[in-house]
């Protein structure tokens, strides 16, 4: 069996020739709620949206990994638009690692569950909302975030794979 094919990567920071880079792999999930809203994650201590999703496990399915991502960040349990695949995809290079992020279009098939965060999340005070489209965008946008991370990366990356992955949906359909 082939190897998925990915879109091709936006790519994010500059690689430095003289780093050895730790990689790792993760997820983003653009979910859609019967509202026809989007859940989005928001740091209070830092000021920044990102949409729910994290790294990939080691030996862990992207499907998976997204399913588990959003149950933790925000409580839902989401079904994943199979026939749109990997609709978006960023590599980044910050610091000494090398990310990988491939986003997926979902829909909300229960969202009466609690989150789970890790501490650190709840140290940032990481909360979901759940937005319209536009709204999500706009506060992406506009919002100005205290770290350097935040900014110049997490903010590039998930408003880039949030207008991808709502185009993607909107021509692919449910």
């Amino acid at each position: 069996m082939a190897a998925p094919a990915f879109p091709t990567p936006k790519l994010i920071g500059d690689k430095v020739s003289y780093f050895s880079y730790t990689d790792r792999s993760a997820v983003r999930v653009v979910a859609f709620n019967a509202a026809r809203e989007v859940a989005i994650m928001y740091s209070k201590r830092d000021r920044y949206y990102k949409l729910p999703g994290g790294g990939i496990d080691p030996g862990e399915q992207h499907e998976a990994a997204a399913l588990r991502e959003m149950q933790e960040e925000t409580g839902a349990l989401i079904k994943i638009r199979r026939h749109l695949g990997c609709v978006a995809t960023t590599e980044e290079y910050r610091n000494k690692l090398h990310q990988m992020s491939y986003c997926y279009v979902a829909d909300v098939v229960d969202d009466s569950g609690s989150p789970n965060l890790t501490t650190e999340e709840i140290r940032n005070g990481l909360v979901h909302l759940w937005l319209s489209v536009d709204e999500a965008k706009c506060r992406m946008a506009e919002a100005e975030p205290r770290t350097e991370l935040a900014d110049l990366y997490i903010k590039v990356r998930d408003s880039y794979l949030l207008e991808e992955a709502t185009r993607q949906a909107e021509a692919g359909g449910a």
